[in-house]
């Protein structure tokens, strides 16, 4: 009898202890302290919503996808034009070379 007297202490003692706390929230309770917090009914007055000042100026749905096909043309020309002055760079570099030399 004293083992499960001392075993159902110890498991009260754990349970009371893992609570956060627990001696200031028992006190807090039986004393009948509210809790300090701010006033959930006091409102603060907010700016009404505006228009932007540029809102006019905003470009269209069909403005932005016309700019993205452009951007998207002009990106392909650069690409290809990359990869033709790699491909022919070597020889366009001596052909430039062989012009300077004939110059002179």
């Amino acid at each position: 009898m004293p083992k499960n007297l001392i075993t159902s202490l110890i498991i009260l003692l754990f349970v009371a202890s893992s609570c956060a706390n627990t001696r200031d929230s028992i006190s807090r309770g039986l004393s009948g302290k509210k809790k300090v917090s701010s006033d959930e009914f006091l409102v603060q007055k907010k700016d009404p919503l505006i228009m932007p000042p540029d809102y006019d100026s905003l470009p269209t749905p069909t403005e932005i996808k016309e700019a993205q096909k452009e951007i998207s043309n002009f990106e392909k020309k650069l690409q290809k034009s990359v990869t033709e002055d790699s491909s022919s760079s070597a020889s366009s570099t001596e052909e430039s070379i062989l012009k300077q030399i004939q110059n002179n």
